[in-house]
């Protein structure tokens, strides 16, 4: 076997392990609000929202994993040290985002990794900042859109649904409904940009040229160890996002979820790699501003946007940091 085979398939490995932390940190956006008001136990939901982001590899055309692999950077300056950084730095910082409960984006921190560890080697010259700025843009309207769809969802389902046991009843079979939609909506969002990584690592290490188009293997790689990681679930950020941020029931969780759901398949179907974190996020802050007196811990959502802010600096700057590590290692620095 030869040196560049076995660096492309031990960083296809990394790429993969990234793959199942951002499962396992964004296992809380499709179950959390599913899971607090106890419509579906936990186990029952990360199975639920497994199965939707594996499946979701068939419903979609691949705009975002082209995204990644062809619109942040120009894809002839990344390498497998670049590669190597972007990976490590993206897994280290949702590993410490998890350990502190915060829903950050597993998408900025691989996008910040990327931009971070090109910018390491080559300066600032090989970014796209037509992608780079669309993205960024997006940290702000997804979940401001979010917002506003979750509070006129939930709004028009005060008025034209009355609260009785029956319609609350009603309203948690159509929760399990609404949180299967944005499980299919993360996976075809997230799943994908590892597939664009992975997609890269393969033109780094001359397997593939960028105009090729991205093996059935790469997609179903991804999707389905995603879908593993979503398994595992991440508790600690559940309790943020399910109990910290607002009180939910099944009509304000259907309303949340809904308005995720809608933003998300909006950006897929444009290609626009948006944070499903900061999609539902927007969305129950929006469901509990628009109840008639409005619960929401105004602080946790502080400390949130803070974490959202330097998610992708952090990022970048571990990322980095771990090029220059990868590069002093082997003696090419």
């Amino acid at each position: 076997m030869s040196t560049m085979l076995l660096a492309v398939i031990l960083l296809v490995i990394v790429a993969l392990v990234f793959d199942f932390t951002n499962g396992f940190h964004d296992a809380a956006n499709s179950i959390a609000t599913v899971v607090a008001t106890g419509t579906l136990t936990p186990t029952q939901a990360v199975i639920m929202a497994a199965f939707f982001n594996f499946i979701a590899m068939w419903l979609f055309e691949l705009k975002i994993a082209a995204t990644i692999g062809k619109g942040i950077v120009d894809p002839s300056v990344v390498d497998l040290y670049v590669l190597f950084g972007c990976l490590s730095g993206a897994i280290v910082w949702n590993m410490i985002t998890w350990w502190f409960g915060l829903p950050t984006s597993s998408s900025h921190a691989i996008i910040g990794g990327l931009v971070g560890a090109v910018i390491a080697k080559a300066g600032f010259d090989p970014l796209l900042y037509e992608g780079i700025i669309k993205v960024g843009a997006f940290i702000l309207i997804s979940p401001i859109l979010g917002f506003i769809l979750g509070a006129g969802i939930f709004t028009i389902l005060k008025v034209a649904v009355s609260e009785s046991q029956k319609s609350e009843m009603w309203f948690k079979w159509l929760q399990v409904a609404s949180a299967s939609l944005y499980s299919l909506g993360h996976g075809t969002n997230d799943a994908q940009k590892t597939a664009g990584v992975i997609f890269l690592i393969l033109i780094a290490g001359g397997f593939l040229t960028k105009n090729d188009a991205i093996p059935f293997w790469v997609v179903f790689s991804s999707f389905a160890v995603m879908g593993l990681g979503t398994l595992a679930g991440g508790w600690k950020i559940v309790k943020t996002l399910g109990y910290k941020l607002t009180a939910l029931n099944p009509r304000s969780g259907f309303a949340a979820e809904m308005g995720g759901s809608i933003m998300l398949f909006g950006a897929s179907s444009m290609g626009v790699p948006v944070s499903t974190t900061h999609t539902i996020t927007g969305s129950i802050l929006g469901v509990g501003s628009a109840q008639k007196e409005p619960e929401v811990s105004w602080g946790v959502a502080g400390r949130i946007l803070m974490a959202w802010i330097v998610t992708i600096p952090c990022a970048a700057l571990l990322s980095a940091s771990f090029w220059v590590l990868a590069k002093t290692w082997a003696g090419h620095l």
